[in-house]
């Protein structure tokens, strides 16, 4: 049975977390981090979002977002897409 969908809506503050597949790492490198933290950035743009806090650990990470629109899942959906293209690709 899948979970129930996530209510979005705009102003909403979120605790995020993802972690690794079969909790595995999912940084092996301060570069790692640095291009996770950047392409948060763009989608922290590009989705209308506010970042207040983060945390960086080594096979997950937890967000505090806050939504500018009632978008969390698209976002979400290129923050975790794009990097596991990037780490896939990088570490194969």
């Amino acid at each position: 049975m899948s979970r129930p969908l996530r209510v979005e809506f705009a102003g909403a503050l979120y605790h995020l977390t993802s972690r690794g597949n079969a909790r595995g790492d999912i940084y092996q490198s301060d570069a790692d981090r640095r291009y996770f933290l950047s392409l948060l950035t763009d989608v922290c743009i590009r989705f209308n979002w506010a970042c207040h806090a983060y945390c960086l650990m080594d096979n997950h990470y937890h967000l505090l977002i806050e939504t500018g629109d009632a978008n969390l899942s698209r976002g979400m959906r290129q923050l975790n897409g794009v990097y596991t293209q990037y780490f896939n690709r990088t570490y194969q």
